[in-house]
């Protein structure tokens, strides 16, 4: 299953890190490209971001970022894993988890996952892998 990791990180904390982070960064993202992971996308601070939404049939525009929070989306890794633990593993390995968070999701695939079903692996919720067929094939119905 494919797998987006996203990193949140706190920016004051990230400028504060050791320089060797970066080197860091360079060997996983060397790690995870020769596991058949893509490497992954830095995005500019949030402050630069501009926020775009639709209320009552008006634009607004908003500049800086979407929540003020103190860790904010920082960039992405895509991973393909076997299992949800071997996604989790990957992020406990991505060098910004020692200075914010890294939220692992599981990427819909739009052709076999109806918009409506929740795309975890049903082992982990304790359901039979047969319950997904049915669903899907009473929804087609």
């Amino acid at each position: 299953m494919k797998y987006m990791m996203l990193i949140h990180h706190d920016d004051e904390a990230l400028a504060k890190a050791d320089q060797s982070l970066w080197a860091d960064y360079a060997a996983f993202n060397e790690a995870l490209v020769k596991a058949g992971g893509s490497a992954g996308e830095r995005l500019h601070p949030a402050a630069s971001a501009t926020n775009v939404r639709i209320r009552d049939g008006k634009a607004e525009v908003l500049d800086g970022p979407y929540a003020d929070t103190k860790e904010k989306l920082a960039g992405y890794f895509m991973i393909d894993a076997a299992t949800p633990e071997e996604a989790v593993a990957w992020a406990q390995r991505c060098p910004s988890a020692r200075y914010g968070t890294i939220e692992v999701r599981p990427i819909m695939d739009m052709h076999r996952t109806p918009c409506r079903q929740d795309p975890r692996p049903r082992l982990r919720r304790g359901r039979a892998g047969g319950s997904l067929r049915r669903r899907a094939g009473a929804m087609a119905g």
